[in-house]
């Protein structure tokens, strides 16, 4: 048997050749063998569905239906007290890898990268994902869904690709590569191929039935090509993050269900979670945040709009759960079910507390620190998961959804940033199913719980390059062993300054800022933070803080953080946020560099905010050169909910400009331009003094102007997490009403669409840099 332990593993040698005719030839050369993992490896799907709270799904104690995650913890196990990071990029890095996320250069989301090495976006080679090591022993790779872990200037068609899914061991991806996509008008890539569906909402289209499709029709061919081979399937999902997209069918079955509120959703729940054994009888709810209202202090509007969000959200849940279902369901057709290792985390750090008090219909709008407007939402409702809106719920249900525990997303110090539901099944491997596991695990603990399933050593060199240990344990023991000790003992948590530190049952925890609060008056010092401290053996939910009774103790595990916050890379801290989102001050490459004119040609697109240059806050021209007649898109970047257009419309020249989704301003010439080559430009003249101002626009044609007009508020920091830049065409959802989601390419000829910028970016205030990290986030 080969040493795994050096991958790839060495190429089979052959018999030396004996004879110049194969006729003389006196030994076998012998056949290449493919690569095989050790005898009896299953299959393994991984699923990660994200912003998923503790206490959202029916199978710990929630309100969404989730029949699926049902049956395969009834078949298998469920885990209670399985942690996260508190922010999307961070857990994946985590999850594939094996390590802390600052040890693989993730401490924040990707778009948020800086030059230390805990925060530089860039695994190192040292850190091999799991798929590469899987992959070398033999396994059929592949990635379903969200990636969020590529540099955010490497999502464009210049690569480098090493870093995308197909670069880091998977031989199969379609999926989207940012932090969040519109489930009706997705912007995809098969492999590093941009595509688009080819199907719209009114056919039927969803993003989570079409990233199924894919894995089971993958799945499919791998058991039909080679059937002795095994898979190992990735599916991470885009549901349930905002925007809550879903047909009606699936929001209506939960009409009403809300009504009672998010402090009698807690309550019942918490009663659910201990009859389910997923929390001890004395677990308590642990403390509401003071500045989010109970549910009693809202008006009937306030509370109508609350629920119709809660509503909309939990169909949105149970027909994620449904497509896992579907991908289970083919498992047992092929007959691979009991030979697959399913793993299924409820979520990639705690529900998400950002869309504010009030909720929204426009994320982006609350995202850049402006509170929706409850009675334009409450005309809204019944529109809620179509594509007309881009919505999220209140804080209050983030809060319930992570029932029992505090806090919400972002906040690594308290469980209910961290803290998700976890479930495994593997067949009769497991001989006590249906039971509850209470070790203390952590998702750097996946890795190696796979490796040891699959009977393979972690490699200690990988493509030439010695591997850094892995820092998870495996699971495994306690599979069969329910009363086994817990073997992860100690892990630090830390996400933009809010840290903690978990150590044999304690935990000690320090917040530093609160989530929905778009535009805080300032963060304090990090020395200035108060910590916190828990017995979670006696108080599983972090209910009651006992600092001042055990000071040593908490100094003790204060301590202790610092020794794991330097062993990992965590320092230094940071929350700092304009660096961060600025390439230059942030110490991290910027695509374009000092250029301040770029020109694209037709056919051109899918760039991404950081593959293409600036134009917010700063004066700039956008010129076409044309061949007319024609209609249709020019160049378009962002879409419905932010972004900008240049097009024709009836030949005549218009811009549009969508800030937010919410105002939309138009200029549009009188009259159509000549036929022939045309030029066509737009001066887009910033007032400035300060962040989101207004400007003035004008057309001209040919060095004519044609028309001017306003927009009296711009988009301060970002367009779309989704949408993109394209030439000749308005990819995924519209930047304006005058054309529609498909069908917008202009019919006449494009030979060039060039932007040039006037000036620096305005510079931001404390209060914007504090805004700016919350919005990405």
């Amino acid at each position: 048997m080969p040493s795994r332990d050096v991958l790839p593993l060495p190429e089979h040698k052959s018999n030396p050749t004996t004879a110049m005719g194969i006729r003389d030839q006196t030994e076998e050369f012998g056949r290449r063998s493919p690569i095989s993992p050790p005898d009896g490896a299953p299959n393994i799907v991984l699923v990660l569905i994200d912003d998923m709270g503790f206490g959202a799904s029916s199978s710990f104690g929630g309100p969404c239906e989730m029949p699926t995650a049902e049956q395969l913890a009834s078949d298998g196990l469920k885990y209670s007290r399985f942690h996260v990071t508190a922010l999307c990029s961070p857990t994946r890095q985590a999850l594939l890898t094996g390590r802390n996320h600052h040890s693989v250069g993730m401490g924040v989301t990707s778009e948020m990268a800086t030059s230390a090495p805990g925060y530089t976006g860039f695994r190192p080679a040292s850190a091999a994902t799991i798929a590469q090591t899987l992959g070398m022993n033999g396994y059929s790779t592949a990635a379903f869904g969200k990636w969020h872990q590529t540099p955010p200037r490497e999502v464009s068609a210049s690569g480098p690709f090493d870093r995308w899914p197909t670069g880091e061991g998977f031989d199969k991806f379609y999926g989207f590569m940012g932090a969040e996509m519109n489930h009706w008008y997705p912007q995809l890539y098969d492999g590093t191929t941009p595509v688009e569906p080819t199907r719209t909402p009114d056919d039927g289209y969803h993003l989570s039935e079409d990233l199924t499709d894919n894995a089971i029709d993958w799945i499919r061919t791998q058991t039909t090509l080679t059937p002795d081979k095994p898979f190992f399937t990735y599916l991470a999902y885009g549901a349930t993050h905002a925007p809550f997209h879903v047909a009606p069918e699936w929001r209506e079955k939960y009409r009403g269900r809300f009504d009672a509120g998010w402090d009698a959703q807690r309550e019942r729940t918490l009663a659910r979670q201990k009859e389910l054994g997923v929390v001890p009888e004395s677990a308590e709810l642990a403390p509401w945040p003071g500045d989010v209202p109970h549910w009693d202090e809202l008006d009937d509007q306030e509370r109508g709009v609350a629920g119709a969000f809660m509503e909309t959200y939990a169909g949105f849940a149970e027909h994620v759960d449904s497509q896992v279902g579907r991908v289970v369901d083919e498992l047992d057709k092929l007959g691979q079910l009991d030979n697959t290792l399913i793993v299924y985390i409820l979520g990639d750090n705690g529900a998400s507390g950002e869309g504010g008090i009030e909720g929204t219909t426009r994320e982006h709008l609350v995202g850049h620190g402006h509170a929706d407007d409850t009675a334009t939402m409450a005309g809204e409702m019944d529109t809620f998961g179509d594509a007309s809106g881009y919505g999220i719920y209140p804080v209050g249900w983030a809060l319930a959804m992570n029932t029992p525990y505090q806090w919400t997303k972002q906040v690594a110090s308290h469980y209910g940033g961290t803290r998700d539901g976890m479930i495994m099944r593997w067949g009769a491997h497991m001989k006590r199913p249906g039971e509850v596991r209470h070790q203390w695990h952590h998702v750097i603990d996946v890795v190696p719980t796979l490796l040891e399933a699959a009977g393979l050593p972690h490699p200690t060199t990988v493509n030439g390059t010695a591997q850094q240990p892995i820092e998870g344990v495996s699971m495994l023991y306690s599979m069969n062993e329910p009363d086994a000790a817990e073997r992860h003992r100690t892990q630090y948590f830390e996400m933009c300054g809010n840290r903690g530190i978990y150590h044999e049952g304690w935990t000690a925890v320090t917040r530093h800022g609160i989530p929905w609060q778009m535009v805080p008056d300032g963060l304090p010092a990090f020395e200035d933070d108060q910590w916190e401290l828990y017995d979670t053996t006696r108080d599983w939910t972090q209910a009651h803080d006992i600092a001042e009774q055990y000071p040593d103790k908490l100094a003790e595990l204060q301590r202790l953080f610092l020794i794991e916050a330097a062993k990992y890379q965590v320092f230094p801290l940071d929350d700092r946020v304009t660096e961060r989102e600025n390439p230059a001050e942030a110490g991290r490459l910027d695509l374009h560099g000092d250029r301040r004119s770029i020109t694209y040609r037709a056919g051109m697109g899918r760039f991404s905010e950081e593959s293409t240059l600036n134009v917010k806050n700063r004066t700039h021209t956008v010129t076409a050169r044309v061949s007319a007649p024609g209609d249709g898109v020019l160049i378009a970047q962002g879409g419905r909910f932010g972004g900008w257009s240049l097009y024709l419309s009836d030949g005549k020249p218009t811009y549009a400009y969508n800030c937010y989704g919410r105002d939309l301003y138009k200029i549009q010439a009188p009259d159509a331009v000549p036929s022939g080559d045309v030029e066509i430009a737009c001066r887009f003249d910033y007032d400035g003094g300060g962040l989101g101002k207004g400007a003035t626009i004008s057309l001209a044609v040919d060095g004519r102007e044609v028309a001017s007009g306003r927009a009296e508020r711009t988009t301060a920091y970002y367009f779309s997490f989704d949408e993109t830049l394209n030439i000749g065409v308005d990819t995924g959802t519209p930047v304006s009403d005058d054309y529609g989601p498909r069908g917008n390419a202009f019919t006449g000829a494009i030979e060039s669409v060039r932007i040039d910028l006037d000036g620096e970016p305005e510079p931001e205030t404390p209060a914007d840099t504090a805004r700016r990290l919350l919005a990405h986030q």
